[in-house]
């Protein structure tokens, strides 16, 4: 089996999504006989490289992100444990359980109570250019999903939870090594249920060296409060825009009826923090908004509905990536209309009319392009 190596920055070159990487380097360990020991091994990748020693000389950063003020001032920490005590009656998502997750009960996002589950910790190539650059993105999954999408291309890791139990003093390690492996940010992938966990390996992290930018790749379906407990803490938002139709979200996401209305409302909060996503000079983009929405086939008209959105509520230069990888997973076959892959003329007609409104920050696949 031939493994391509994509080189990160190639202008036009076919992007990997999480899962082709995943499946990718899984493949690699096949081939060279390691295969039964990859699932242990992806999520302890980080680990293999050693943590930056206290004696060596700090590396040079040109950002500086606003979550090292807030750690000095002990905010970082408060806000932490404020986020943990929640714990004890979680409603960190929309779907507000309320099950004390202290006492080891499970929510709708089956997350083990306070236990933190991570997928896999490694540098990322398949993410927009600007998160990638030449170190890669270093990206965390986390396990368990509150949306828990039927056509989920990640259903392993959201839908069965597939991942190994750390410690928030881990999670700062697997954080730490990411940035002596050169990755240019922390992209935490699906993290609002280990919202707490995740603050205080922040906290802990920056007592030990930690100064990369933070990346919140999200679903987008996100509570106003939760993300003002985040200002100065993120500075990257990378949200999906997954649906402008409530009843589609429903049907597709177990029941997130509220899906827009919530995604749209946390979209305006989201750039009211960080503002437009614009490129340094090295081409890497360190804050700002990234919206990514998925194009879905049948789905069209309510595509477009989200494009126009957007165009009318956001900066035209907002950073909108129109994704055209979508491919039928998990469940989707049981759903007609979701279970063939996207066409070109479907694609063309939503690039065409993001265009028609004048978003001007488009990051759209060119190889399906003719227009």
């Amino acid at each position: 089996m031939n493994i391509a190596t994509p080189d990160p920055n190639p202008r036009g070159a076919p992007t990997l999504t999480r899962r082709q990487f995943l499946q990718q380097t899984g493949a690699l360990a096949l081939c060279t006989g390691l295969g039964r020991f990859f699932a242990a091994s992806v999520s302890r990748a980080a680990e293999s490289h050693a943590t930056p020693s206290s004696t060596a000389s700090p590396p040079t950063f040109p950002f500086k992100p606003a979550y090292l003020a807030l750690h000095e001032q002990g905010i970082l920490r408060l806000r932490a444990d404020t986020l943990w005590d929640s714990l004890a009656h979680c409603q960190l998502c929309p779907r507000q359980c309320g099950v004390n997750r202290l006492l080891g009960k499970q929510g709708f996002c089956r997350a083990p109570g306070a236990d933190l589950i991570v997928s896999s910790a490694l540098p990322h190539f398949g993410e927009e250019r600007p998160l990638v650059g030449k170190g890669g993105s270093g990206t965390i999954f986390f396990s368990h999903c509150n949306l828990r999408c039927v056509f989920c291309q990640n259903w392993e890791i959201s839908h069965l939870g597939r991942g190994t139990r750390r410690s928030i003093s881990e999670l700062a390690d697997l954080m730490l090594s990411l940035q002596t492996r050169g990755c240019h940010n922390i992209n935490l992938v699906t993290p609002t249920h280990y919202l707490p966990h995740i603050l205080k390996a922040l906290d802990l992290g920056v007592s030990r060296g930690l100064q990369l930018p933070i990346v919140y790749n999200t679903c987008g379906w996100e509570k106003i409060d939760l993300l003002k407990q985040l200002e100065g803490i993120v500075d990257i938002y990378l949200p999906d825009f997954k649906y402008g139709d409530g009843e589609t979200a429903a049907k597709y996401s177990a029941g997130a009826r509220s899906y827009p209305e919530i995604t749209k409302a946390a979209l305006l909060e989201m750039n009211r923090q960080v503002g437009i996503a614009q490129p340094h000079a090295d081409g890497l983009i360190r804050r700002g908004l990234i919206i990514r929405h998925l194009i879905m086939p049948n789905l069209i008209n309510d595509s477009i509905a989200i494009v126009e959105w957007i165009a009318a509520q956001l900066p035209l230069d907002t950073y909108l990536n129109l994704m055209s990888q979508y491919h039928p997973a998990y469940k989707a076959f049981d759903y007609p209309e979701l279970s063939r892959r996207l066409t070109l003329k479907e694609y063309e007609k939503v690039v065409a009319r993001a265009r028609e409104l004048g978003l001007r920050n488009l990051d759209l696949d060119r190889r399906w392009l003719t227009l």
